[in-house]
Order: structure tokens, then C-alpha cells, then sequence
């Protein structure tokens, strides 16, 4: 298949199809990431982008059933260098192409995605339009500038689970992978670590959730309630948490009114809250702070974020492309984290009351582990205030 990716700049990149025979609006934007792309193709944060790989070669590992991020992949379209031609791991079950084929996603491959990620650097993100059907370049064009755009746009209510549900009841999903050595006979694909008890209740809001939040929470001792975006802070206070958690999710914070007036509910409870991602921006408006829009966003499992109250640096999984605004922040809210980069506001720590967040993504998945103990952080912020 002859494909189409086209910006509203009127630029034209013109490359080999694969995936499905379909065309498809978004933001175009760039991830950094060299491992991963199955995790992010499946991260509900991305809804409504078309993703660009910036390392050359994607595919070779293949697709299995374990490591997708949520109940399907949310990506607009995706851009890579090349497609591997060959899959060679013990546990893909499928290829890329396949993948994105069976779930109506089109993709594009040769063309030069260091130029495209430049552009998209020193322009901003951009609207495109994708295609692998027999659509010209001016139709490609026209359809990339009259899409709408993220701003303003409501794309929780698409990607949340839309009823509540107790996360891994019988520890089945959770437990981390245990590394075989030796002549053991067991197979490594069934080998886990154990479980601790789970003896913390929390109720945890799905704004667009990746499921290895939920194994995170897990094995640090959390017994999860998932609400959906649309739940009140009443009836998630009905299921008596000690605390609550609000996670990752696509689209433009400033757009979620309703979201915000339920978390402002809980902030005023005193209840312990953790947000991460989309929870960290819906936190900063509940504390009365305003969000923005990055030029190009943060994409990539290797953002340099520093704490300000230890000093040390954690290299971060990161997939936003709105931030807090730190001079909007109120007297009582700490900025504790800032991104080495751009020294834009990576965490947020309450003064008085029991509440955190951070702007990436500490389960990782893909990306560094550096992030890890903040779920360790997130139960002892519970223990003390019980």
C-alpha cells in the first residue's frame, strides 16, 4: 500500500502503508522511546495523536498478549522509520502490521522521521491526517487543517472503563515476572514473584488507565476499586478507601470540568490522594492552579526530572502534552519536582494535607524504574494518616 501522512502546514510525507487500509485525524507527535512501542501504542493517553517512533527500526520483537496497556490500542496512526520484516521473540503472538490491521489503524513507513521530528520542534505539534486508501495530497492536506484539534476536547469519557471493577481479585494479573536461573524446569513465562497481602483499600479513578498502574499498586499492598471517569466523590468515598488514586488519560485537562469539581470534593476530605499524569493536572485545578499546552509535549522514557526537596534526579517515563502551571499555583501546594529540560513543573506536593502527584508515569511500562518507590511513598502517606 502507497501511504499519505499529511500536516496542516502543508507538508506531504509520502511512505509504504501498513497496518490497516483506513485514514485517521490527530496530532502528530514524536516518542523517544527505542523499546516499548506495543505499551504505547495501547496507552489510552495517546487518544487522538498519531505517534511518531523516533528510533529507525520498530517491530522486530513483534506483538503479545500480556504486555498491552489497556482493553485496546488508542492511537490515532503510527509513524515509524521501518518495519521489521522479521519477528523474533519467544513471546510475540502476532506481527506489528497485523496488529494495527486487526484493530483498523493505519501506518506509514519510509519516510524520514528525523526531519518530521524536527519539524515538529521547532513548529509545535501539528494536526495531521494518515492515510493508506487513494486520497490526494491536497485532500490530505485539507483534512489535516479543519481537524479540531486536542484543545478543548473531551477524550476521558472514550478510553475510561465505563463500570466500576475490583482490580485482580484472585491475583492472577499482577505479580511481577521471576527471573529463572539455573536448570530449573520451570517455564519462564509462568514463573512470578509472590504477592504480599493486600491490606490497604483504595479506590482508584480510571481517566484512561494503564493496567500496569494496577499491577504496581498490587504488589506494593493496594486492593484496588476502579471507578470510571464519570464517578462522584461520593461513591467512591462509599467504598471507604484509605485512599485515593487518579490516573493517566488523553486530552486537554482545562476540558474536564466534572472531573475537577469531584476531585476538589476529595482534596477538601483529607483524604490521602496520589495523581499521576492527567491526576497530577486535575489536582493542580483542583488546588485552584491553571494548565497549558507544550509546544511538542514530553514523549519518551527519558526525561530528566529533579526533586527539589532531595536533590536527586530521576530519569522518567513521560506521554503528556499540558502542564501545570507553576505561577497559578496557590500558597499551600509545593512545586517539589521540575522537568531538567524545560523546567516545566513535574510535582506537587500539598503543605498541609495528605497529597501528591507527579507529571510522569512511575510504573514505567515502557521505561526506566527510577519513579518505582513513589508507590512505596503513596502507602506510608496512607499508614501515617491513619
Amino acid at each position: 500500500m502507497k501511504a499519505i501522512l499529511a500536516l496542516e502546514d502543508g507538508s506531504v510525507f509520502h511512505g509504504a502503508g501498513f497496518g490497516a487500509k483506513a485514514s485517521a485525524c490527530g496530532e502528530v507527535c514524536f516518542n523517544t522511546s527505542m523499546t516499548g512501542y506495543q505499551e504505547i501504542l495501547t496507552d489510552p493517553s495517546y487518544k487522538g495523536q498519531i505517534v511518531t517512533m523516533t528510533y529507525p527500526l520498530i517491530g522486530n520483537y513483534g506483538i503479545n498478549s500480556v504486555d498491552v496497556e489497556s482493553w485496546r490500542p488508542h492511537v490515532a496512526g503510527f509513524v515509524v522509520r521501518e518495519v521489521s520484516p522479521v519477528v523474533s521473540n519467544w513471546r510475540a503472538d502476532q506481527t506489528l502490521a497485523e496488529y494495527l490491521e486487526g484493530n483498523g489503524i493505519p501506518g506509514i513507513q519510509g519516510i524520514d522521521t528525523r526531519a518530521l521530528t524536527k519539524k515538529l520542534r521547532v513548529r509545535g505539534a501539528l494536526n495531521g491526517f494518515i492515510t493508506t486508501e487513494n486520497i490526494s495530497e491536497a485532500d490530505a492536506v485539507k483534512r489535516a487543517k479543519e481537524w479540531p484539534g486536542l484543545t478543548g476536547v473531551d477524550y476521558v469519557k472514550e478510553v475510561t472503563h465505563k463500570q466500576a471493577f475490583a482490580w485482580d481479585a484472585k491475583d492472577e494479573q499482577s505479580a511481577a515476572f521471576d527471573l529463572v536461573r539455573g536448570t530449573k524446569a520451570e517455564d519462564a513465562r509462568d514463573v512470578r514473584k509472590p504477592l504480599p497481602p493486600a491490606d490497604i483499600p483504595i479506590v482508584a479513578f480510571d481517566f484512561g488507565m494503564k493496567y500496569n498502574i494496577l499491577r504496581r499498586l498490587r504488589q506494593h499492598g493496594f486492593q484496588t476499586q476502579v471507578m470510571p471517569a464519570t464517578a462522584t466523590a461520593a461513591e467512591a468515598l462509599k467504598h471507604k478507601p484509605a485512599g485515593i488514586f487518579l490516573s493517566n488519560g488523553p486530552g486537554d485537562p482545562a476540558a474536564l470540568d466534572y472531573i475537577v469539581r469531584e476531585v476538589k470534593t476529595l482534596v477538601d476530605s483529607g483524604i490521602p490522594i496520589f495523581g499521576i499524569c492527567l491526576g497530577h493536572q486535575i489536582l493542580g485545578q483542583a488546588f485552584g492552579g491553571k494548565t497549558f499546552k507544550l509546544k511538542f509535549g514530553h514523549r519518551g522514557a527519558n526525561q530528566p526530572v529533579k526533586d527539589l526537596e532531595s536533590g536527586k534526579v530521576e530519569i522518567t517515563s513521560q506521554n503528556h502534552g499540558f502542564a501545570v502551571d507553576a505561577k497559578s499555583m496557590p500558597a499551600d501546594v509545593a512545586v517539589n519536582r521540575i522537568n531538567l529540560n524545560d523546567q516545566t513543573v513535574e510535582g506537587l506536593r500539598h503543605k498541609t494535607k495528605p497529597i501528591f502527584c507527579v507529571q510522569y508515569h512511575p510504573e514505567a511500562s515502557p521505561g526506566p524504574h527510577d519513579s518505582t518507590p513513589l508507590f512505596a511513598e503513596f502507602r506510608e502517606l496512607i499508614k501515617r494518616k491513619s
